[in-house]
């Protein structure tokens, strides 16, 4: 053989390595993440397709609004499970609450959803015990609807608890300026904080070592308690997307570079690196998704209401926002191979009620109250038996709008683990 012919050889093997190699990396990522869904009719490809070219745009431009886009919290709120310090890994990690200029004065005038007292002094509100109180604009129908939801949240148990709503440290956020994103917390104590929500919300025996993916180890768990263990795995998984999506690549005096860290992805969802265990956690954040798209679909009537307002104090954003609700619900009920949740979660609303995170709670709240929210009049001259909070509704799509977008960033690494050299 020439010198000629081995070099070429040569170099004709170093370029299938690597081929393989950037083949096996996107392959042991995404391996799982194709097909069928367990306990779903529906398909990974059919998913994104619907996310990424129908959903994903239209609800960006929805969550940039002013309803969506400010969400009340306490930020000082103690940790009820361990003393914890706070400290951030970065020091961009904090969250920046809104100075009272930035926050429209809408959603300042009340606590309570789609409010119209905004012209109201804030005294005069907590004075009245009712919502008598409101600006002489509105109509009567409109009136008694402002009255019913203040009602409905005074004295009902509430699906989630939202102790924040009302607390005077609470502070409105911008959830635009505080994306999900690598904050540098890591380490033990970020581990305790996964572990316990795993521990509250999966339902997992003491018997075997913790933690644990009880799909795999305990075969006894009923289908119900698995799908709750799938639920809070795509939480976790969408969350780990995001951070690696942006991730603080580099930083100096002039900027700070935030983009698409491929080792930080394939660390937590490579099968080889994860145990196994990383591209069923893509996997359920599929089922994730389908649960939440499931919940818009069917809070669709509640929401044509005429009663319903995205009350910011802007009229005529306000109507144009509704429109626009409306078209991605719409859109949302149009998924031809939607999520059977009669199935999957058949008498078991106690063991829901678990579930502690808000915008996944108030779905499921939203699949259990399919009756009742069927049954709600068109106007508001009854009381209607199913009501949502702003900060449920906010949550609710907000909530989404990360999942969705998580579904998105997976054709972003899957594109770079294909083209990765190794």
């Amino acid at each position: 053989m020439t010198m000629k012919s081995f070099i070429l050889l040569a170099l004709s093997l170093t370029s299938v390595h690597m081929t393989t190699a950037a083949g096996s990396a996107a392959h042991r990522c995404f391996c799982q993440v194709t097909g069928t869904l367990d306990d779903c009719a529906c398909d990974v490809e059919t998913i994104d397709r619907f996310n990424n070219k129908e959903i994903f745009p239209k609800l960006q431009k929805l969550l940039s609004s002013d309803y969506f886009r400010f969400y009340k919290v306490n930020l000082n709120n103690p940790c009820p499970f361990w003393t914890d310090h706070s400290q951030c890994g970065l020091k961009y990690c904090a969250v920046k609450p809104c100075t009272p200029g930035e926050v429209p004065e809408g959603l300042k005038s009340s606590s309570y959803k789609y409010s119209e007292a905004a012209s109201q002094d804030l005294e005069e509100c907590e004075k009245a015990e009712k919502l008598g109180a409101v600006n002489g604009s509105l109509s009567d129908e409109t009136r008694q609807a402002l009255q019913e939801w203040k009602k409905h949240d005074d004295e009902s148990d509430r699906f989630c608890m939202l102790d924040d709503v009302d607390s005077p440290e609470s502070q409105y956020v911008d959830l635009l300026l505080n994306p999900e994103r690598f904050t540098g917390y890591k380490g033990p104590e970020a581990w305790r904080i996964w572990n316990s929500i795993y521990e509250e919300n999966c339902f997992k025996p003491y018997s075997v070592k913790r933690p644990l993916n009880p799909l795999a180890s305990n075969s006894g768990l009923c289908v119900e308690k698995r799908a709750f263990f799938r639920l809070i795995s795509g939480l976790h998984a969408s969350i780990n997307i995001h951070l690696s999506a942006r991730y603080l690549l580099d930083e100096n005096w002039f900027e700070m570079k935030w983009g698409h860290n491929v080792s930080e992805f394939q660390l937590r969802f490579d099968k080889e690196l994860t145990e196994g265990e990383g591209p069923k956690r893509l996997r359920n954040l599929y089922f994730l998704y389908l649960i939440e798209l499931r919940a818009l679909a069917k809070i669709l009537p509640y929401f044509e209401r005429p009663a319903f307002h995205l009350y910011t104090g802007q009229p005529t954003e306000d109507n144009e926002k509704k429109k626009l609700l409306l078209e991605l619900l719409h859109m949302a009920k149009s998924f031809p191979l939607h999520f059977d949740e009669t199935a999957l979660f058949a008498g078991n609303k106690k063991e829901a009620i678990k579930l502690k995170t808000q915008g996944l709670g108030t779905a499921l709240k939203i699949l259990f109250s399919e009756r009742q929210i069927e049954a709600m009049p068109n106007t508001s001259n009854t009381n209607p038996s199913f009501q949502l909070s702003r900060q449920e509704i906010v949550s609710l799509f907000n909530a989404f709008g990360r999942i969705s977008t998580s579904v998105r960033e997976l054709d972003n690494f899957r594109s770079l683990l294909s083209n990765l050299k190794q």
